[in-house]
């Protein structure tokens, strides 16, 4: 009987984690003039794996369009509404009444974001009106018998954070502690995210070294060690997000859960703006969506993949600022892609999370990942140093170690690309490593020193 219970367990767990990834999401935002009709972005979010929208308002048209498509929809109360949701239980009930029951469930709504990056605006009456709003908007979800398929919260700055570096180390502002404190015990209490903006883009335009762009862009690099815990982080990502983690934890939350409102990079920008290009955004969402598929986690949250909105589904013509603000889109107006992340239901196989560009042909006997011929030692310790630095064990290339010998960069390399690939999914593009990689299906095993294989 145990025997049969552990089958059906692992059964439904496959069935679980074969499906589609209900933890990407993509922003869709609307400051622009010539966005396609919401029927047609319905229909393009739909042949894509995208599962989550979130709108930064409460659009009748596109939350009718997403109806009946299973896709998980995000809207939005805006800072100028708090005031009112505050203070007035009545207004709270009619936005629920509005924007909400008319198209649930057919429109499957799944959060109300109220206020965005309300904190940093430094307005002391708006930050004081904020908690009254979600209490009242919450309340108005229960009274509808809503409370628990609906969740409601509001979305940070990562300049909440006074430090974030190293990311044990992460705090919030002090003065912003008081509200906080009551926001994340509301959240604890109802279920709610605890919903942030990291943008290593941003990290990046501070610090422009080349290191610093690897790091950024999930590439290989040589990691960054906490100093406070010992954890060598290999993107920003991580990095930026377990900050929060600590910083929730310092204030006694740190079962809140965190969900990445926004995060993106953008492929074009002004002339003086560091960082913009087709090559780097292709790069960073598509290791970004890749890490997130292989449901490794974090350092400080491992084995599941934060809930992550990407942005944006579209350019938005009509955002100020920086010529960067106008191009994060992931699809043209006319719905063609700007640059290919692996997001198509089409695609054959997803994209690389070392570099998103053509798939590799999925082997169908045992296989091993292998450096490709004539690549340099500078570029395999590359490899070498991301495959160790994702928690794998590498003791056998170490003194003492049964794959020490030969001891060159190549063959350590090897032993190392391998064990990540085995220990992965398996996908063609956990053997990928900016195209140094390549798998076979000769066995590099030699004397004691054996690879581990199996079958795709």
């Amino acid at each position: 009987m145990a025997t049969l219970f552990l089958f059906l367990l692992l059964v439904l767990l496959s069935l679980h984690f074969s499906s589609s990834e209900p933890f990407i999401g993509v922003n869709y935002g609307q400051v622009a003039d010539n966005l396609p009709p919401p029927s047609a972005t319905a229909k393009l979010l739909q042949s894509t794996l995208i599962e989550k929208v979130r709108l930064y308002g409460a659009d009748p048209a596109i939350i009718t369009a997403l109806a009946n498509t299973g896709i998980g929809i995000v809207i939005g109360a805006g800072n100028g509404d708090i005031p009112t949701l505050a203070s007035d239980p009545n207004s709270a009930a009619q936005w629920v009444n509005s924007n909400v029951l008319p198209f649930y469930p057919a429109s499957n709504i799944i959060l109300i974001t109220v206020g965005n990056e309300v904190l940093t605006t430094n307005d002391p009456n708006l930050i004081n009106q904020l908690l009254p709003a979600l209490q009242n908007v919450q309340n108005a979800l229960n009274a509808a018998s809503l409370g628990g398929k609906i969740k409601v919260s509001t979305v940070h700055s990562m300049a909440v954070l006074y430090q974030s570096d190293p990311p044990s180390s992460g705090l919030f502002i002090p003065s912003y502690q008081p509200a906080l404190n009551g926001l994340l015990q509301f959240q604890k209490d109802n279920g709610s995210p605890f919903a942030i903006n990291p943008y290593p883009f941003f990290a990046y335009q501070s610090d422009p070294r080349p290191e610093t762009l690897a790091f950024c862009l999930f590439q290989p690099n040589a990691g960054r060690v906490d100093s406070g815990n010992g954890i060598k982080y290999m993107n920003m990502f991580d990095a930026q997000v377990d900050a929060v983690q600590s910083a929730l934890s310092a204030m006694g939350f740190k079962d809140v859960e965190i969900m990445v409102a926004e995060t993106g990079w953008p492929y074009s920008g002004d002339s003086n703006e560091v960082g913009p290009s087709i090559e780097n955004a292709k790069a960073y969402n598509g290791n970004l969506i890749a890490h997130l598929r292989s449901m490794v986690g974090t350092p400080l949250m491992p084995g599941k993949s934060v809930d992550t909105y990407l942005f944006a589904l579209y350019d938005e013509d009509l955002k100020p600022g920086p010529g960067s603000e106008r191009a994060f889109g992931l699809f043209r107006s006319d719905l063609s892609i700007i640059y290919d992340v692996g997001i198509s239901k089409s695609d054959q196989t997803p994209s690389s999370p070392q570099n998103p560009v053509a798939p590799q042909p999925i082997p169908t006997a045992n296989c091993w990942c292998v450096p490709k011929a004539g690549i340099s030692d500078t570029e395999l310790q590359s490899s070498l140093d991301y495959a160790c630095g994702q928690g794998i064990d590498c003791s056998p290339i170490q003194p003492g170690g049964a794959c020490l010998e030969p001891n060159t960069v190549a063959s350590h390399a090897a032993y190392a690309m391998n064990l990540y690939y085995q220990t992965s999914a398996k996908n063609p593009w956990n053997c990928d490593f900016s195209q140094t990689a390549t798998l076979t299906s000769q066995n590099p095993s030699y004397n004691n020193c054996i690879y581990p294989g199996g079958s795709t």
